[in-house]
């Protein structure tokens, strides 16, 4: 059940993101869906084999190139999603930033509803 509503929530976060930033299109709330499954799919199986071949660049930019391997993520997720789009690599860098930013506020609400 978790999961599930972290999958929502996620495909809530691209549908705003969606509509605050130029050069990110999502056709319907159903695209929105299969995109924050296909990211938790590739976030599970690719994420970690491109921090595991780019360790090196990782540890010689002090963990900025993790912000790489979250746009590659992104792009991705739009070769594989037809009815989402993203323009280019920047805007795939700063979807991803901010897509991290909205799932950890939205996460951490989660878990304060949890506590109480």
């Amino acid at each position: 059940m978790k999961t599930f509503l972290k999958i929502l929530l996620t495909a809530l976060a691209v549908i705003v993101l969606a509509n605050i930033l130029p050069g990110v299109a999502v056709a319907n709330y159903t695209t929105a869906i299969i995109v924050a499954v296909v990211i938790a799919l590739l976030n599970l199986f690719v994420r970690p084999l491109l921090v595991f071949f780019t360790l090196p660049a990782t540890i010689v930019t002090l963990g900025l190139f993790l912000f790489v391997i979250n746009a590659i993520i992104i792009l991705l997720a739009d070769k594989l999603v037809s009815g989402f789009a993203v323009n280019g690599f920047f805007t795939a860098l700063l979807f991803s930033v901010l897509l991290s930013i909205f799932r950890s506020l939205m996460f951490s609400l989660l878990k304060e509803e949890k506590n109480n």
